[in-house]
């Protein structure tokens, strides 16, 4: 989690009474953690957060948003790079299920550089990621 996601969630949950934040788990993409791992950090993240619950799943997401009783799929948008990629799939959502709704936010100015393949990088030549991701994120990436 970057601070970037934490700035789209923080804004989704003054809209929404709930917010779950889903967490695929897709065993052929090896990430820097695992499904279980990345859930944990984001639940010690998101503490301060009364509205917000985290769920690890598998499949599509808008079955797992129809499972849960969803009515929007929140997408954070940085850069124009991402709505190509946010729109079609959104798309593909909708004729999916088209009882819900994908809402986009911009992320904040400060934030649409971030990136978790960038933070990756930076922390992978020893750069200082503090200002990218929050403190439990942190803290382990410089444990492992």
């Amino acid at each position: 989690m970057t601070y970037g996601h934490l700035d789209i969630l923080e804004r989704g949950c003054r809209l929404f009474d709930h917010v779950i934040i889903t967490i695929a788990s897709n065993s052929s993409k090896r990430g820097f953690f695992s499904p279980q791992e990345r859930r944990d950090l984001i639940v010690e993240c998101t503490s301060h957060l009364d509205n917000v619950s985290v769920e690890v799943f598998e499949g599509l997401l808008v079955d797992c948003a129809r499972e849960k009783g969803a009515s929007a799929l929140i997408r954070g948008l940085r850069q124009v790079s991402d709505f190509d990629y946010e729109f079609r799939m959104a798309f593909a959502n909708r004729r999916l299920a088209p009882d819900i709704e994908t809402v986009f936010f911009m992320t904040s100015e400060e934030h649409s550089l971030i990136s978790a393949s960038i933070v990756r990088e930076i922390h992978g030549h020893g750069g200082d990621i503090s200002s990218f991701v929050p403190e439990p994120v942190l803290a382990e990436m410089k444990r492992r």
